[in-house]
């Protein structure tokens, strides 16, 4: 560690925010929404930017979580350890659905669950015009605000000229993938159409850890004088084994390659594996955007979306009552479930804005619906054999009525003022069973006002900026979920009981500093989020794999985030950035389930342990990255990137023997481009953990307690990385 802090120190002196003198260019009518939900350059808000080629450029093979590693405080893992399938992204140790994600300023966040799964829509960085990684509260123009950062995607982007382009890539573990794009360009009609179809698959580096994914991208658009229609299409396959459960400590060092999921024990006595375990979805989205210009400063869009996703996950249960299932036989057996979402997402978004040199106004309102059945099935048991049993089905409705106004006031030639604020209205209703014939009832709605304001000053290369924002965020069905259970299972004892799940909300204040010249960029940005009723991770999975969280009245996030990049010669960059954090939990209380016995296990109840004030789960002090690269000759580059990642605690107790050790990791590539026949040729070569690490970034633990004083429970899953491994990539453009 000390080798590595010693060398992001020598890059970064003093920064936050390298990457945010790359400044994306609001482009054309059909970018309007997109740049409202966006932190703009003076805009008080800590952010960096991710470029249509630096997108195009990265490691083939990765889902988007993964090629944003290297952002400042970003620690990404997949579960199948390769990058593709299954990935998960934390920001300052907030996580998934901490992170408000928009593409096209339609957030893409579950309505239940407030998760994205990266691995529905996957071959994003193909398609996508840029990403802008806001941290903290950041804006809050459409959707939840952010409880840790926003990612803000957009495929606007209108090209002049025809384009199209392959790419081929192939590597470890089977990893392979094609993707093809191509556009009309701008027609003189003002017509436009542009698509893409990637395609992917992996055999992954853990036993099951297959994917096979695929996504379809199409566009078709006019353009003309003051208006602007556009018609987007984006739909993802997945069909993935399940990998969530993760390797128990025991078998790491046995075999880091073991994953439990569908193994059960055949007729002779032997282990087999059942060779279907897994996860499908198909999501499509569809996206109308009408924008028009009334004058040069006044511009209004309206988008409408509608979202359809259905799948399923299928499972082998081994030695299970049949009565957990509702079958009518008695005993126990093997059966085969399939449990099945089928969901709709509807979405009106429409803003007005007016700008002008001295003066940048917009305000608007976004509607959504959502309508989502969850249903399971068996398929098969020991007995019946082939069946189709309905066990369990229950659904969920959500409606949400945004409305914002945010401004930015040029008040001199170096400052400029910032103010934003939204109203959210929240309405969830839940009915039916659950797979544990759980009564879901359940109706609440929740209001929250949503303030920010803050300021930008610029004196010639340095820009200091400061603001305060105020966030809510509701709990979402999963989070409740687990909660009706608890209480219906004491209701059904007798013990009084309800759901006491509240919304949380966060204080946020971000106060930085940064630099730009032709040779270096710096900054330093300093960030407090202070949290009252935090909705946060209890460490434990529910049986699909969803982080059960509880409210903890008082915790922090508190750092500093270094970055810079230098380009000390025309053949060298040299970049790096560094988080130091302190997030805690004041005065903790949890509560562990507590049985008679270990032969028993006859729940008795919960067991009240204080912790004190301790370090959250899955949240590191220390985040960095390094990288060089070296341009020894027109169109070869090659570069090398280390990452660290602090120690981290699998639960919120503070336990040293449940942490992940830190881990320091380095990848390298070379790409070199030639120019060919009528196009250019790009040839990439890349090898991640180029130092072979032996390490795993994720864990969950669960645990019991036995009132008669056997040793408490112990169950965890670790989800190990791959070592030393290889892609290669090809890369043609005309």
């Amino acid at each position: 560690m000390r080798g590595f802090l010693f060398t992001a120190a020598v890059l970064c002196c003093i920064c936050t925010g390298a990457n945010a003198q790359t400044q994306e260019k609001v482009e054309q009518l059909d970018s309007v929404i997109v740049a409202v939900s966006r932190a703009g350059r003076n805009t008080p808000v800590t952010y960096t930017y991710i470029g249509k080629r630096e997108l195009e450029d990265a490691a083939p093979g990765k889902s988007l979580p993964m090629i944003l590693s290297l952002q400042p405080s970003v620690v990404t893992t997949n579960e199948g350890g390769t990058g593709l399938g299954y990935s998960k992204m934390t920001v300052r140790g907030s996580k998934g659905s901490q992170i408000n994600v928009t593409l096209n300023g339609i957030t893409l966040n579950d309505s239940e669950s407030q998760e994205v799964f990266w691995v529905n829509i996957p071959g994003l960085n193909n398609i996508l015009g840029s990403v802008q990684l806001q941290r903290g509260l950041g804006t809050s123009a459409n959707g939840a605000g952010a409880f840790g950062a926003s990612v803000n995607m957009s495929t606007a982007y209108v090209s002049p000229d025809p384009f199209s382009s392959i790419d081929l890539n192939v590597g470890s573990f089977n990893t392979r993938g094609m993707s093809f794009a191509a556009g009309s360009g701008l027609l003189e009609n003002g017509l436009y159409a542009n698509f893409a179809v990637s395609l992917a698959g992996t055999d992954g580096y853990i036993r099951n850890a297959w994917a096979d994914v695929r996504s379809f991208f199409g566009v078709l658009g006019w353009m003309r004088g003051d208006n602007s229609l556009k018609f987007t299409l984006l739909s993802g396959k997945q069909h993935t084994g399940i990998t969530w459960e993760g390797i128990p400590a025991s078998k790491m060092a046995e075999d880091r390659t073991y994953n439990p999921a569908g193994e059960y024990t055949d007729a002779s006595g032997n282990t087999a594996y059942y060779d279907n375990e897994s996860d499908n979805y198909l999501q499509t989205h569809y996206q109308l955007n009408y924008t028009h210009k009334f004058s040069a400063p006044l511009t209004w869009s309206t988008t409408l979306n509608y979202t359809k996703g259905e799948g399923y996950y299928e499972q082998y249960k081994a030695g299970k009552a049949y009565s957990k299932y509702g079958l009518g036989h008695g005993g126990k057996g093997d059966v085969i479930t399939r449990k099945q979402l089928d969901n709709g997402y509807a979405v009106l978004n429409t803003t007005l804005k007016y700008k002008t040199n001295a003066l940048d106004l917009s305000g608007g309102a976004y509607l959504a619906y959502y309508d989502g059945d969850h249903f399971g099935n068996v398929i098969w048991d020991s007995i019946d054999k082939e069946t189709d049993y309905e066990w369990y089905r229950n659904n969920g409705r959500k409606t949400e009525g945004t409305a914002f106004v945010r401004g930015e006031y040029q008040a001199a030639s170096w400052l400029t003022a910032y103010a934003e604020l939204q109203y959210r209205h929240i309405g969830l209703k839940m009915s039916g069973i659950d797979d544990e014939f759980s009564d879901l009832a359940y109706d609440k709605s929740w209001d929250f006002l949503n303030p920010r304001a803050g300021f930008t000053a610029k004196f010639g290369a340095h820009k200091a900026y400061a603001s305060f924002a105020v966030g809510h965020r509701e709990p979402g069905r999963s989070d409740l979920k687990e909660q009706i259970e608890s209480v219906n299972t004491l209701l059904a004892q007798g013990i009084a009981a309800e759901v006491t799940l509240r919304p949380e909300r966060m204080f946020d204040t971000e106060i930085g500093w940064e630099y730009l010249s032709e040779k270096l960029s710096a900054g330093v940005n300093l960030y407090s989020m202070e949290y009252k009723d935090m909705l946060l991770e209890t460490g434990k999975l529910s049986d699909s794999g969803y982080a059960i969280k509880e409210n903890v009245d008082r915790s922090w996030r508190r750092g500093v985030e270094l970055s810079a990049a230098w380009k000390p010669v025309r053949w060298m960059n040299l970049t790096g950035n560094l988080t130091l954090s302190t997030n805690k939990i004041k005065d903790y209380v949890y509560y562990e389930d507590t049985n008679d016995n270990a032969n028993d296990w006859k729940y008795v109840g919960k067991t009240e342990v204080k912790a004190g004030t301790v370090d959250m789960l899955m949240s590191p002090s220390v985040v960095g990255m390094a990288g060089v690269e070296y341009m020894p000759m027109e169109g070869l580059s090659v570069g090398l990137t280390g990452k660290y990642v602090g120690k981290q605690y699998w639960d919120n107790t503070q336990t040293e023997a449940l942490s992940i050790p830190a881990y320091y990791v380095i990848d390298a590539h070379a790409e070199k481009t030639f120019n060919i026949w009528k196009g250019k040729m790009t040839l990439g070569a890349y090898c991640n953990n180029l130092l072979n690490r032996d390490y795993y970034a994720d864990a969950w633990v669960y645990r019991a307690l036995f009132q008669n004083g056997d040793p408490e429970y112990v169950e965890e899953g670790l989800f190990p990385q791959a070592f030393r491994n290889f892609s290669v990539k090809l890369r043609y453009e005309f």
